[in-house]
């Protein structure tokens, strides 16, 4: 049968944490084999919050090595950065007048965002969700791996898809939000009740932290004060460890739960953070190859804005030929 097309992004807008890593970018991997995927690096999307253009140059290439690091094949896959490719600022604005200010509105993201950067509330922010349209359609994604807390955003996708489709006919494949179930919802050590964000700086295990800080940041997280090792709504420190110790050694649950019956969390805190090193080091010396391969990554890089270019461009000509553009 022929593979599915799966369009993923992630920001350059920071190293992704732990969290990050075990609830969705890892399961890239195994997608590779079943689909034809096509992962962006969203930098244009970072453009919402204002950093330094050094760093944001830094955090993308940085990305990009990163994705090569955890095993995503540049030959299997389409690998490369949305700003190489300008039909996605193109299509947006086009998607822009299909859009609706109270679809935007409805859009929580810009709720929340808009609150934690209350001093930079810029129209991107609000229009995001449809450049990320224009991100997914342009490459005819049948499916777009989300989490729970971003299927807004494939919904109203779905929507102006659907639109433009209705009084133009068939241009855009209407995407399906492929929710991973597998992915793990890791939660911050400090703080087990909110997700692990690479946006915070306490409660976070990044991918590049040396084998000594991710010990001392799991030695520190919060537990309670039982002393029994199991998964419960009332014991949300002890469960957040306990993903995050079956994750690592793609194990069960049950299995975790099983292993621990008869230790202490001091033993639970070390078991666990001799996994995530376990888990993080082939990775870590990975990214730093890759660093030292200044021609191969640009010609990767190259490469993938070739291959991307190519399939954005037709899609993008029969839209305008659609819409009445000469």
């Amino acid at each position: 049968m022929e593979k599915k097309n799966v369009y993923s992004a992630i920001q350059s807008s920071g190293i992704p944490s732990l969290g990050n890593y075990l609830g969705a970018i890892k399961n890239w991997v195994d997608m590779q084999n079943e689909y034809n995927c096509i992962f962006s690096i969203a930098d244009l999307h970072s453009l919402t919050v204002r950093r330094e253009p050094s760093q944001l140059r830094k955090y993308s290439r940085d990305m990009f090595l990163l994705l090569l690091a955890i095993g995503l094949d540049p030959e299997k896959n389409i690998i490369y950065f949305q700003s190489h490719v300008h039909e996605h600022c193109e299509l947006a604005w086009i998607l822009n007048c299909y859009t609706y200010m109270g679809e935007l509105n409805r859009m929580t993201q810009f709720k929340d965002k808009s609150q934690k950067h209350s001093d930079n509330i810029n129209a991107g922010l609000f229009t995001y969700p449809v450049l990320m349209a224009a991100d997914i359609l342009l490459y005819d994604a049948e499916y777009v791996p989300t989490g729970a807390d971003q299927k807004q955003h494939v919904e109203i996708c779905r929507n102006i898809a659907n639109r433009f489709n209705q009084i133009y006919g068939d241009t855009f494949t209407v995407p399906e939000p492929l929710i991973n179930e597998s992915g793990a919802k890791i939660m911050n050590l400090q703080q087990p009740e909110k997700k692990m964000s690479k946006s915070d700086d306490t409660g976070v295990i990044f991918l590049f932290d040396e084998p000594n800080l991710i010990m001392s940041k799991i030695k520190r997280a919060v537990t309670d004060s039982d002393s029994k090792i199991y998964c419960s709504p009332d014991k949300p420190g002890i469960t957040n460890l306990l993903k995050i110790y079956s994750s690592a050694k793609k194990i069960s649950i049950e299995q975790a739960e099983k292993f621990f019956a008869d230790k202490n969390y001091g033993q639970l805190k070390t078991c666990v953070g001799e996994a995530v090193i376990e888990l993080l080091e082939p990775i870590q010396k990975k990214f730093v190859e890759l660093q030292n391969e200044k021609d191969y990554i640009d010609k990767l890089i190259l490469t993938g804005k070739q291959r991307a270019s190519e399939i954005a461009h037709k899609k993008l000509q029969k839209v305008k030929r659609k819409i009445g553009l000469i």
